[in-house]
């Protein structure tokens, strides 16, 4: 685990836990070691933070490329946080741009680590789960490591959209966790990728009892990968 994430779970993480005090239910599906993909459902920003803050192991998010080639004494700083917190670097736009994300977290799940990916591709503009796009099961396919579905319930409330900040006495926060999806061995053909991306969709939906949408979430304005809310390599099929 990098340095300067093992500060950030001591202090931010710690800090989450004591403050909100989520729920947490099926950690024992999180792998000891090796590499593993979590794909959950995505109300708020939060969702990062608190799941940051509840996986024991270190867990590799995505930043957007500006945060590493900034100049200066600012730049330099949002570069050295985001390299020191092991973040994958994301490519503003879609197509190859989206995809060189992808690229880059296959050696990141190869070497045993721990990759955050919201099939959905944006955070739900009504709380309700929307179909995910087939990047999820791409990945899982290309890295070889299983997918382990994510349920957040409550952050839209502690956070909602728009919300600079968690707030305090907004409800309560559960995390689950579901059993590893080892999608080994299956072709990658358009269909497959949409039959996989398909059942992990389902077991999250079992996890958080969201009503499902059979349609992608629409896009929300400034949106895209690389920016908050969005995930890369999610393009549509």
């Amino acid at each position: 685990m990098p340095l300067l994430y093992t500060i950030g779970k001591i202090t931010v993480g710690n800090g989450l836990r004591l403050a909100w005090r989520p729920k947490v239910e099926g950690l024992e599906h999180v792998p000891a070691t090796g590499g593993a993909i979590f794909a959950g459902n995505h109300l708020s920003v939060a969702d990062e933070l608190f799941l940051g803050a509840v996986v024991p192991r270190h867990l590799a998010f995505w930043a957007k490329a500006e945060y590493f080639t900034g100049t200066g004494f600012r730049g330099w700083l949002t570069r050295s946080v985001v390299t020191g917190l092991g973040a994958i670097r994301v490519e503003r736009g879609g197509g190859r741009a989206a995809l060189s994300a992808f690229d880059g977290a296959i050696p990141v799940l190869k070497a045993g680590d721990l990759v955050a990916v919201y099939p959905e591709g944006t955070r739900s503009p009504d709380g309700r789960l929307y179909r995910g796009r087939t990047g999820v099961a791409r990945l899982a396919l290309a890295a070889g490591v299983p997918i382990i579905p994510v349920g957040m319930i409550g952050t839209d409330r502690v956070q909602p959209i728009g919300a600079r900040m968690p707030r305090l006495g907004a409800g309560d926060i559960t995390v689950r966790f579901g059993k590893p999806l080892d999608f080994t061995g299956r072709p990658s053909d358009r269909s497959s990728l949409r039959e996989m991306t398909d059942e992990v969709m389902a077991e999250i939906q079992k996890l958080t009892g969201q009503e499902y949408v059979p349609r992608y979430a629409p896009a929300r304005t400034g949106a895209g990968p690389g920016r908050p809310g969005t995930v890369p390599g999610t393009e549509p099929e």
